[in-house]
């Protein structure tokens, strides 16, 4: 199918957003948030087709979706082709799409690792290669990648689900320097714990004394709007999660002895990896 050439949007014309893992927690969320702005068309994407169709109905906002496993080898070129047949321009890209699956590398080897890069960073890679030229035509435009502070912080028990957002993370980082010349704004959210399907907290909600350091979607999606047409280049949610990467960067001793305590297990949260899209 022949590329698109938009051009700058118009102040009349709707902005269109393109939201992956929608059918739960972030995506969903964001999904709500974004339908509230002015003038806004929406474009759903992930596996779960009839929760998609149930938002779709919900939201006060002309909505498409495209069910869709995004490890797919043709998952890109699907999506480029409904975007183009059914909108002609993309303003907004919001890759959220991800999973976890909790294990130790000892117990869960190489292809723990290898799915979790396959989901969290080449399909971002992907997909975001397919819909770039659409960007470049629509510029100004935006692209907000969700990694997270395990980004940033890696934790014992999560070390395939960091190498993934570290990678995701890194490439955004350049992203960012390269597209700026093109219109393309590229921001980075990096959540913490937040509640959702595939990322419950329990162990982290059971508790007083960790319960505040759970976050929830809806200000996750805030941030992603900051990020996004706020065109901000990289936030943390909550905010104080900053201090975590910040003291990596400074004094790594300090988070690798932290690591060792007795009460950090607390902080490796079982995940729902396999029934989620976030």
């Amino acid at each position: 199918m022949e590329s698109v050439s938009p051009g700058p949007r118009d102040p009349m014309d709707p902005m269109i957003v393109l939201i992956t893992g929608a059918s739960a927690g972030i995506g969903e969320a964001t999904a709500r948030r974004m339908a509230a702005e002015p003038s806004t068309e929406l474009v759903l994407v992930a596996r779960r087709g009839d929760r998609l169709a149930r938002l779709a109905e919900e939201l006060p906002c002309p909505v498409t979706y495209v069910a869709v496993d995004l490890t797919a080898e043709d998952a890109p070129a699907q999506v480029l082709a409904h975007v183009q047949e059914h909108h002609g321009r993309l303003d907004l890209l919001v890759n959220n799409a991800g999973a976890a699956w909790r294990g130790t590398f000892a117990e869960t080897g190489f292809e723990n690792v290898q799915r979790h890069i396959e989901l969290n960073f080449y399909a971002v890679v992907r997909l975001t290669e397919a819909l770039l030229p659409l960007l470049h035509a629509s510029a100004p435009s935006a692209i907000v990648n969700i990694a997270s502070t395990a980004g940033r912080v890696a934790r014992a028990g999560s070390g395939a689900y960091s190498a993934s957002k570290f990678a995701l993370a890194g490439w955004s980082d350049a992203l960012y320097a390269e597209e700026r010349e093109h219109g393309v704004h590229v921001g980075l959210v990096l959540p913490g714990f937040v509640e959702t399907e595939g990322f419950p907290a329990e162990e982290l909600r059971a508790k007083a004394a960790t319960r505040w350091m759970v976050s929830d979607p809806a200000k996750v999606a805030e941030a992603i709007v900051e990020a996004g047409v706020g065109r901000k280049p990289e936030r943390y949610v909550p905010r104080p999660y900053g201090l975590a990467a910040g003291a990596r960067a400074v004094a790594p001793w300090l988070l690798r002895m932290a690591g060792r305590s007795s009460s950090a297990s607390v902080f490796t949260t079982k995940t729902g990896g396999d029934d989620s899209d976030e």
